[in-house]
């Protein structure tokens, strides 16, 4: 008897070291980096001195990609691609630099560690064509070969889901053409060069204005799409595509104004949007529908505190909402963070995003396993952590 209870404390012994173990590992796997929480002292800054047009980060990896342009002062413009180290923020190689009237554009990481780049190309005064350009992966630093999804010049990428490590991403076409324009949706594995149906978007809510908003539910394929007819008082409209069987849907939002940003929970199917007018922050239950709103802290609605790009950490189930004129602290931006019930978990404040990027918006790339991130500065583009 004595044996047997000695055996069974072993097992007992040996589990809970196996568990303690598995959940040493689980917490390596999520650590936060060193340093405070909040803004950091990385700043990745463009080797030519240029406006940044697009970066992203590599979730699953240690690289990230930027582009970079400035007028010369012939009338052209250097454009360059570049790599960059997320650990020490140095640049790592000039994947490509022209110095021509044409331009470089960074979509974003997609996919398993994707860089995908877009090349606006001028010959006179207009774009007169557009190539897209992968790294696969980003941490190779050189063009690897070509996405082609078969637009022509007037057909615009505006939006990218920027989903990691799954291999289809959505995208929003906005179609430029004066006679019969129509918009579209698609998913595409960019790294397979595999595309799926092009859905055309008819409704006026996602037709007419500002073009909407879009992030991706991999769960159930579905392409989410928010927006309010281009006006800045309308309540939004929230789309929904079906990007296997190419069927639209939609349902009326909450909030006031303009959709400035979104990103979706695909595991538990909800998404967070912001709004232009009421500085407010909308949660949807996908499957139900139903939302509700929870107001920026300290905004008092004021239009001036509104919130601006979204993202999502998957690992840590959190909602990120970026803020350019903070209302938590004076002088500065915020940058909010939520759960998915709605709660304000904290607001990491000290950041300065809040007169730059007009051209291309403020964007926040995170590194979920490594609880860090990167967003747009004055100097270029600066780390923080949560």
């Amino acid at each position: 008897m004595k044996v047997k209870n000695a055996s069974c404390r072993l097992i007992r012994c040996i589990i809970a070291a196996a568990l303690l173990s598995l959940s040493c590992f689980a917490a390596a796997q999520t650590s936060r980096v060193e340093g405070p929480i909040g803004p950091g002292n990385i700043v990745v800054q463009p080797k030519f001195g240029g406006t940044i047009f697009g970066f992203d980060i590599d979730q699953s990896g240690t690289e990230g990609v930027l582009t970079e342009g400035q007028t010369l002062n012939n009338g052209n413009t250097l454009n360059a691609v570049e790599t960059f180290d997320q650990k020490t923020g140095k640049l790592i190689k000039v994947v490509r630099k022209t110095e021509t009237k044409s331009e470089d554009v960074t979509l974003g990481v997609v996919g398993n560690s994707v860089g995908l780049i877009e090349h606006d190309h001028v010959s006179v005064e207009f774009v007169d064509k557009r190539t897209y350009h992968i790294l696969n992966p980003l941490s190779v630093n050189h063009y690897t070969g070509v996405w082609t999804p078969g637009f022509d010049a007037n057909h615009i990428i505006t939006s990218v889901s920027r989903n990691q490590e799954t291999p289809m991403n959505a995208f929003f076409v906005f179609d430029n053409t004066l006679q019969n324009p129509h918009n579209l949706v698609f998913a595409s594995d960019v790294a397979a060069n595999k595309f799926g149906p092009m859905v055309k978007i008819s409704d006026p809510n996602f037709t007419f204005g500002i073009p909407p908003v879009l992030a991706l539910d991999t769960k159930t394929n579905t392409a989410v799409l928010a927006q309010d007819f281009g006006s800045p008082t309308d309540t939004p409209d929230i789309g929904l595509v079906d990007l296997t069987k190419g069927k639209f849907s939609h349902f009326i939002g909450r909030g006031l104004g303009l959709v400035n940003g979104i990103a979706v929970d695909s595991e538990d199917g909800i998404a967070c949007t912001t709004t232009e007018i009421d500085a407010s922050v909308e949660f949807y239950d996908l499957k139900t529908r139903l939302g509700f709103i929870e107001q920026l802290p300290g905004s008092g609605g004021g239009q001036i505190f509104s919130g601006a790009d979204v993202e999502f950490d998957p690992i840590h189930k959190l909602f990120f909402v970026a803020q350019p004129i903070s209302s938590t602290e004076q002088g500065v931006s915020s940058i909010h963070v939520f759960d998915t019930k709605g709660n304000l978990v904290e607001s990491l404040n000290g950041f300065q995003f809040s007169n730059i990027a007009f051209v291309i918006p403020v964007h926040i790339a995170l590194n979920p396993k490594h609880r860090s991130g990167f967003v747009d500065d004055p100097a270029g583009i600066r780390s923080f952590t949560y």
